[in-house]
């Protein structure tokens, strides 16, 4: 019998491997704004390659759809060519005898939707469609678009200053976003193609912890306008708004129903995540740009709201989404049962829970959960669990909150869906869950099922329900304002639909519960609309000059993550979590940054999108 060797098998799938790592990489760092055709083509000749060649739709079909789309990429077809490839996928789709041949087809035809008008553009005008082109990838994606490369690249030269400056540019909480921000601005780092993507937030982090945001002082505001702008809501959004028209010379006038001044960065995002006094550090800096009044405690009507639209020359209304939403459940009125919001929003004034033996059960699995659950850690409860009705995989809170969560002790109850509340003597005693199964995927995300099993009691005092926002709009649509189930309806350049005609919104009461940065993009916007409607055209200039870019450093280096203090410490306090950068951390990690504003696409003017 001839002897068998699986050696240079081995070593070849090892190679193989290697190559894939690399492929992957690439797919990861896919800049935004390509050519969708070109990418669609990149998918099919993937599926492509992977062909056994066994079935004639597979190995005849997709190289036949390649050629088209070799076609319509250079702009060289019939007007009826996608109507041909549309038909030769759907063949290759509901033929093809595996998976590999189906999904190269299902991912096409999607395109073909997805992706409509680059393909009509491609065969009818013959070029890409107005505004396809590779952008600078972190600042394409910051909802803010700030200018990324430039304040890595101070802060890397050690001028915290002029980071600080650079972001105020675009953003003016460098604070917040420090602390806070789910830094959408990685996903799409082209320093993957090496390695991993640089830590952005950490490098911000960085440079407000040396030197704090108000000590640095803010431009000087343009010549008065005579113009008054009121913002209703005191949060990122209303304050981000507010600061861009100060700076505009409009006056403004900021009317906060609370006592004071953050919105949810102060009443639903704990301290030990992101410290009052550091947010304080944003909010002295916004004010001291001058042309800001702030009025707390000013809960606005319907009566208030038109007055404004009739005494200010614009309004701009961001009053985030504030209210909790509840679970329709037996028992769901007992005591000790609450909204996340409620117990966060308390705690934004310092009124803090006692949960000193109790056990305490979060319902959901987004970050608010994650900030209820590890708050009551730290208030004292015996035991902290999360019920929800997804897998840990499908929860919509930052892994990183998860992970830090359970290092603390919290017990993550996964496929359970609460049923009811057990009460004795008007106070909850147990949540009874539905034990589910994950299903089919619907709007993006597996769905859960019930499944076959019995109900589960789970001991619990507390009750945290963390399920969503709402907002409160039935004073604004009194006032002649329109909402859309619970979210105000605004046109695309945030203009409020409705009587009113002077008024804007934005963020959350706007979009729904989002994250800091898309709130402070959308005060941005709006800023720039309302100097606009007003008959201006005002340019900010934070007076910071970029450094020169250095020669990439493009020897495969490990990031540097930002650290939490040890759980057994961290879970008896609510003092800070996260441990500073150290300089040597920090300036390695901005040396990482292969400066994509002035390497590639971002030198060409072309290829830079102009933001507001």
């Amino acid at each position: 019998m001839a002897r068998l060797s699986v050696a240079p098998r081995a070593k070849d799938d090892a190679k193989f491997a290697t190559f894939l790592d690399e492929y992957e990489r690439r797919v990861e760092a896919t800049p935004p704004g390509m050519c969708a055709v070109a990418m669609q083509l990149d998918l099919l000749r993937a599926g492509g390659c992977q062909t056994c060649g066994k079935c004639v739709p597979c190995r005849e079909g997709i190289a036949h759809i390649e050629t088209l789309l070799e076609e319509v990429l250079a702009f060289d077809v019939e007007p009826d060519v996608l109507d041909e490839i549309r038909a030769q996928a759907t063949v290759v789709r509901d033929t093809a005898d595996c998976a590999i041949g189906w999904h190269a087809a299902e991912v096409l035809l999607a395109g073909l939707n997805t992706f409509k008008e680059e393909f009509e553009s491609h065969v009818k005008q013959g070029k890409c469609r107005e505004g396809v082109a590779q952008t600078v990838p972190c600042e394409t994606l910051c909802p803010a678009h700030v200018n990324v490369p430039a304040y890595i690249a101070l802060a890397g030269s050690g001028d915290y200053a002029g980071a600080i400056g650079m972001i105020r540019k675009d953003n003016p909480f460098p604070t917040a976003c420090a602390f806070v921000c789910e830094h959408p601005c990685e996903n799409r780092c082209r320093r993957t193609l090496i390695d991993a993507p640089i830590n952005i937030r950490g490098i911000k982090k960085f440079a407000v912890d040396q030197l704090a945001a108000d000590k640095v002082p803010t431009p000087a505001p343009a010549a008065p306008t005579g113009k008054k702008i009121a913002i209703v809501g005191g949060g990122p959004s209303g304050l981000t708004c507010a600061y861009f028209c100060a700076l505009m010379g409009h006056e403004v006038h900021v009317l906060e129903m609370r006592k004071q001044l953050g919105g949810m960065m102060r009443y639903g995002i704990p301290a030990y995540r992101f410290p009052r006094e550091r947010l304080d550090e944003d909010i002295r800096a916004i004010v001291s740009a001058g042309n800001v009044t702030v009025h707390t405690e000013c809960r606005i009507d319907a009566e208030g709201m038109r007055r404004l639209s009739e005494e200010y020359d614009a309004v701009y209304v961001a009053i985030g989404a504030q209210g909790g939403k509840t679970l329709k459940l037996d028992g769901a009125d007992a005591e000790g049962v609450m909204s996340a919001v409620d117990l966060l929003t308390k705690i934004g004034d310092d009124e803090y829970p006692d949960f000193t033996g109790k056990n305490v059960v979060v319902v959901g699995g987004g970050n608010v959960a994650m900030d209820c659950a590890r708050t009551s850690v730290r208030a004292g409860a015996a035991s902290v669990t999360v019920a929800y009705r997804r897998r840990l995989e499908d929860m919509t809170a930052l892994r990183a909150e998860i992970d830090s969560a359970m290092q603390e002790g919290v017990e993550m109850m996964t496929l359970q869906a609460p049923d009811h509340i057990e009460v004795e003597n008007g106070q909850a005693v147990a949540l009874y869950t539905q034990p589910q199964f994950i299903g089919p995927v619907k709007r993006g995300r597996p769905a859960p099922q019930k499944a076959d099993k019995p109900l589960v009691r789970v001991p619990a005092d507390v009750v945290l329900i963390a399920v969503g926002q709402d907002i409160e709009s039935a004073p604004f649509e009194e006032a002649g304002m329109q909402a859309d189930r619970t979210y105000f309806e605004a046109d695309d350049g945030l203009k409020s639909v409705g009587s009113l005609d002077n008024v804007f919104v934005g963020g959350d009461c706007q979009v729904g519960s989002k994250t800091v940065i898309i709130a402070i993009g959308a005060g941005k916007v709006a800023a720039r609309n309302i100097d606009d409607y007003l008959g201006f055209n005002h340019e900010l200039d934070c007076d910071v000059e970029v450094p020169p870019a250095a020669a990439n450093w493009r020897q495969p280096c490990g990031r540097v993550n930002i650290v939490e203090r040890p759980a057994r410490e961290r879970k008896g306090d609510f003092d800070a979590v996260e441990v500073q950068m150290s300089a040597e951390e920090a300036f390695q990690e901005a040396r990482r940054c292969l400066r994509c504003d002035h390497f590639g696409c971002g030198v060409l003017d072309e290829g830079r999108v102009q933001y507001v």
